[in-house]
């Protein structure tokens, strides 16, 4: 294991331990103002086609968002954990259409579309631990959404990349590796950040 390698695991057990103290109240409440914060960024204001995630436990909710944007006419692609930990995709078509999956995932129930739909996406929402003023973002470890972001890239197709967190996960470093692509936003319950160069 190296060096950054380690940084991230290390990162990691920290960030999973502070989400462990979140109440479920505490959860719910950020996850109805991360969908309002969300929902105001011009991305997805325009936006035809998202791919997102259901977020499980204590991650930063994302349902009150999927069905904001499925009700504006959107179309939401969810992610299907295929055994080599790839992702395919299928349409979000209403919490009532989500099944119980490994991991203790959510999926979609419908058609699936293939590991390339992400290709369609306008924006795709990343799950995620932490961000970087750069953009770099620390996943959980298990490498599905590396491999979506090798597969935009090496299609040239160029998404808005969004990541929700609390504000405590918006770092001053995030270890990075060759493999790691930045994002372009970060929001939060108190704020939305463009990361990167530009930011």
């Amino acid at each position: 294991m190296n060096t950054e390698t380690s940084k991230k695991a290390l990162l990691r057990r920290e960030l999973l331990a502070a989400r462990r103290l979140l109440s479920r109240e505490d959860v719910e409440n950020a996850g109805v103002v991360l969908s309002r914060a969300a929902l105001e960024l011009p991305e997805l204001s325009g936006a035809r086609t998202v791919a997102a995630y259901v977020s499980v436990g204590s991650e930063p909710g994302t349902r009150a968002l999927l069905d904001a944007l499925r009700a504006r006419g959107v179309r939401v692609l969810l992610p299907v954990l295929l055994p080599d930990n790839d992702l395919d995709w299928a349409p979000y078509e209403g919490a009532a259409r989500l099944a119980p999956a490994g991991r203790g995932l959510l999926e979609p129930d419908g058609e699936r579309l293939g590991p390339d739909a992400v290709l369609e996406a306008d924006v795709v929402l990343l799950p995620g631990l932490a961000v970087d003023a750069r953009g770099m973002r620390l996943g959980r470890g298990g490498g599905s959404y590396d491999r979506v972001l090798a597969r935009l890239a090496a299609a040239e197709a160029h998404p808005a990349l969004i990541v929700l967190l609390y504000d405590n996960e918006v770092v001053a470093r995030v270890p990075e590796e060759p493999h790691d692509h930045p994002v372009d936003a970060v929001v939060t319950p108190a704020m939305t950040r463009r990361t990167g160069p530009t930011a």
